[in-house]
């Protein structure tokens, strides 16, 4: 696996942006460049990447593409589909967005989202994204959510079948899969469930933590790698079983915490005789 994470300088160029990857230990990376750049910009970025032995992991395309709005509904999948035509530009494993909420922000609860009627919306979107934009490298992935489809690995691989495309993969974020104390002290057993059935289709992951604080009714605290309950040694055991140039994407840290966040993954995989 190759662990990676954003880069927060870098911003001179290629030279400047791998330097930027190497000095926090990554070998895996976000997509350093905008889909309205230039083939050579692309280029250039592509073959720095390439010298180094960094991985592009991601693009995201985070946008709800099945919203109420119309306006808001068609500027997702516009985005979407240019943001899968940059992950192919860059040879990046995967484009990935959530599934989109029928309303609100892109990924806010709804009651209707985690109906049959909104399971058959993502369907047909993801589809007309795959079909319009017709990638040869890379593959177009929902993260798992609490509240939006995939909200499990059953619901994941119902999408899979349904929407019937080669390039139609999987993102998997264990942490959002953890909706309820029952999820967060059996957690080792929703990993090991994910990866059995998930693996030949996963093409990058998440790396994050949960936390269950003793406060009712429930409340379940996005951490840091490490502050959490999740079981980071079967994590890193049941992705190392994967391709070895599968990601293990940070996010959503200050970034001053993603120092201590890689020193902890990088001791549990150390202990486990992984190398990231």
């Amino acid at each position: 696996m190759r662990l990676g994470g954003p880069v927060f300088d870098g911003k001179g160029g290629p030279d400047e942006w791998v330097e930027s990857v190497r000095r926090q230990g990554y070998r895996a990376a976000l997509c350093p460049v905008a889909a309205e750049a230039d083939d050579a910009t692309v280029r250039a970025y592509v073959e720095a990447a390439r010298k180094a032995g960094i991985l592009i992991a991601e693009v995201g395309a985070w946008s709800s593409p099945i919203h109420a709005d119309p306006k808001i509904r068609n500027e997702g999948l516009d985005k979407c589909k240019k943001q899968l035509a940059l992950a192919d530009r860059v040879g990046a494993r995967c484009c990935v967005n959530v599934a989109g909420s029928r309303d609100g922000r892109h990924s806010a609860p709804h009651p209707l989202n985690l109906t049959e009627e909104t399971f058959d919306m993502i369907v047909a979107c993801v589809r007309e994204i795959i079909d319009a934009v017709k990638p040869s490298r890379a593959c177009y992935a929902l993260e798992t959510m609490p509240w939006l489809y995939p909200d499990s690995v059953d619901s994941y691989l119902r999408l899979i079948e349904a929407i019937d495309r080669r390039q139609f993969a999987a993102h998997f974020d264990p942490v959002n899969l953890i909706s309820s104390p029952q999820r967060y002290f059996t957690n080792a057993d929703i990993i090991r469930d994910g990866f059995k059935r998930l693996g030949p289709y996963i093409r990058s992951c998440h790396a994050k933590d949960i936390l269950l604080q003793d406060k009712l009714t429930t409340h379940l605290d996005e951490v840091a790698p490490g502050q959490g309950g999740l079981d980071y040694r079967v994590f890193l055991q049941e992705l190392n079983r994967l391709d070895p140039d599968t990601p293990l994407m940070m996010e959503h840290l200050k970034p001053e915490q993603y120092p201590p966040a890689a020193a902890h993954i990088r001791s549990v995989a150390k202990d486990l005789g992984i190398a990231l």
